[in-house]
């Protein structure tokens, strides 16, 4: 048996992994944490950054939120002349745009999703260089076009696929697609998703939530060879407490029951946002299904749904 092999055998045994996950001296070599954040409109991002005196005197955008409370989050997002600037170990992927980190990352270039507190959380967490894959469209459902495969039927949906296709591209040239980050090996720890509004507004597809959402999680760790891949899932709470509509409440009722499940405790977390709602007197506009495009809002699901992410990996 050749040297190699049986150092091979022994990183198994030992570490649980292969020598190619080592460098040529031994060492490990430097990883990047990836995180992929998935979903529909919300995970999109509507938050609004710029302050516009004819939007409610800009309040609930970034600016108002930063200048207006310069101890805060949001704050640390805008250098000592008023302008955005990002960070130098955050990375994000968001289907035809890409780079480091910083607010316009939403649904065009003035507007913010989760991925800000998202990023900023886990950023601050890891001392390796931290890499969001965000795949979102807005308008879909889980029951047709995010469709799990083993959730059967006309499944995979077009969009499951679309998803997976993205994420492993991303994952398998970060070095093309980054070249700040070229020979770091990428590792995937965690899945973000935030989506609802198309499967609450239909019955059939809000009966059958829970159950998708449970194939869509197997399934997710299926295709990433990853049986317990950490996943968050943030509620679609976008009335907040005051909330009556029945499908709304039974939809989320059905979010917040997966990570429930046996097989999902301790690998799967539900992040209540109905405290994140802003009523539409703080906010840029009265888009109720957009969060009133409030960035507190975005900003708040994000980090919360980091938080969640970083006890289940401690957990893990």
């Amino acid at each position: 048996m050749s040297k190699i092999t049986r150092l091979s055998i022994l990183c198994l045994v030992l570490f649980g992994v292969p020598i190619s996950a080592f460098a040529d001296d031994g060492s490990k070599p430097e990883t990047v944490k990836v995180f992929i954040l998935a979903g529909q409109s919300n995970m999109v991002g509507a938050g609004i950054v710029s302050a516009d005196p004819k939007r409610n005197a800009g309040k609930g955008t970034l600016e108002y939120l930063a200048k207006h409370h310069p101890d805060s989050p949001y704050a640390e997002w805008r250098n000592a002349s008023g302008e955005w600037i990002e960070r130098d170990d955050v990375w994000i992927h968001y289907m035809d745009r890409k780079g480091k980190l910083r607010p316009g990352y939403g649904s065009n270039e003035d507007r913010i999703g989760p991925e800000l507190g998202f990023g900023q959380v886990v950023g601050d967490h890891f001392d390796e260089p931290v890499l969001l894959i965000k795949i979102a469209w807005g308008g879909k459902s889980l029951a047709v076009d995010f469709r799990p495969p083993s959730a059967g039927g006309d499944g995979p949906g077009p969009y499951y696929k679309e998803l997976i296709s993205r994420s492993k591209e991303v994952l398998n040239s970060v070095g093309k697609e980054f070249p700040e980050l070229k020979g770091k090996t990428p590792e995937l720890v965690g899945f973000g998703w935030h989506q609802g509004w198309n499967d609450r507004i239909n019955q059939a597809f809000n009966d059958a939530y829970a159950e998708n959402l449970a194939h869509f999680i197997r399934d997710i760790r299926k295709e990433f060879e990853s049986p317990k891949l950490p996943f968050v899932i943030a509620e679609t709470g976008m009335s907040g407490f005051e909330e009556k509509h029945p499908r709304a409440l039974s939809l989320m009722k059905a979010q917040a029951s997966v990570p429930k499940m046996p097989e999902f405790q301790g690998n799967t977390a539900f992040v209540g946002t109905k405290a994140f709602f802003r009523p539409k007197e703080e906010s840029p506009s009265g888009q109720a299904y957009h969060w009133n495009t409030n960035s507190e809002t975005y900003y708040l699901i994000g980090a919360g749904m980091g938080n969640a992410m970083l006890d289940l990996l401690q957990e893990k």
